[in-house]
């Protein structure tokens, strides 16, 4: 596991939500925690994690003058930002994929190596079949925004969207080039095996998100909890030759840095093992 390199993301330092714009601007809407940053990322990295991702609604609130600063006092490397969109309506898509080139723009700027994006829009009326073809088109033109400043774009599989569950997750990666980005819970919770799904897209994987889920009641958790065990995907990533960025992320916790530390002290046992 020593070329494994451990992130975390910076979204549990507040309640997550969006830009109240985006109601009325499709461009001005984006991920957001509601929180401090810059206390994120100083216990981010006392908790001893390398990189950082954050939202593109967070990023964007620094100038990249900033950002840099933070960056350069806590010791971290920006490893990512994740951006998402509808992707399946045409008349807003580049509405859509403007706020994704903003976001990578500034990503870029700063070294991020990763663009990660999520989404894939349910329709009040029930999902159409042209809808996957449709989110591929979009993810194959975010696959471009990325490679274009120098980065890897990755689709990220999300409970609410129309990509959860195994048979989706094959069916959309048929329709796109993009990289895959396995968020081990949500896998779960949409019934995945995320050991066996990184097993069988392995070649579609650089990059990962790692989080524990329990079911009753349901709830994100850090990884050593919960009911899916982490150490069988750790075995998968092993066996399958992942190299990179691993990224612990957390949605919601109530005191986020114990999160973050809770995590780690989880990995350093399984890497030492």
């Amino acid at each position: 596991m020593s070329d494994w390199k451990l992130a975390y993301h910076a979204n549990c330092w507040g309640a997550l939500g969006g830009n109240a714009q985006g109601v009325t601007s499709i461009a001005e809407l984006s991920y957001r925690t509601f929180g401090d940053m810059d206390r994120a990322l100083s216990e981010i990295a006392a908790a001893g994690y390398e990189g950082v991702e954050l939202f593109d609604g967070n990023l964007l609130d620094f100038s990249a003058t900033d950002l840099r600063k933070v960056l350069a006092d806590t010791g971290l490397t920006l490893v990512a930002t994740y951006a998402g969109g509808n992707f399946i309506f045409d008349d807003i898509l580049s509405e859509e994929l403007a706020r994704v080139v903003r976001a990578a723009d500034r990503a870029a700027e700063l070294g991020a190596p990763h663009l990660v994006v999520g989404g894939g829009a349910k329709r009040f009326d029930g999902i159409r079949d042209t809808d996957y073809k449709k989110l591929g088109a979009a993810l194959d033109e975010v696959k471009t925004i990325a490679e274009e400043r120098g980065m890897r774009g990755h689709y990220h599989p999300h409970l609410s969207t129309i990509v959860e569950g195994p048979e989706t997750v094959r069916r959309i990666f048929g329709l796109t080039e993009i990289d895959f980005c396995p968020d081990t819970a949500h896998l779960a919770a949409a019934g995945g095996d995320p050991a066996a799904l990184i097993r069988e897209h392995a070649t579609r994987i650089s990059y990962v998100h790692l989080k524990g889920f329990q079911q009753e009641p349901f709830a994100f958790t850090p990884l050593d909890r919960g009911d899916v065990p982490t150490g069988p995907i750790l075995s998968a990533m092993r066996e399958t030759g992942f190299k990179g960025w691993v990224c612990t992320e957390l949605d919601a916790w109530s005191d986020p840095a114990e999160g973050a530390r809770a995590s780690m002290d989880y990995l350093k046992t399984a890497m030492r093992s």
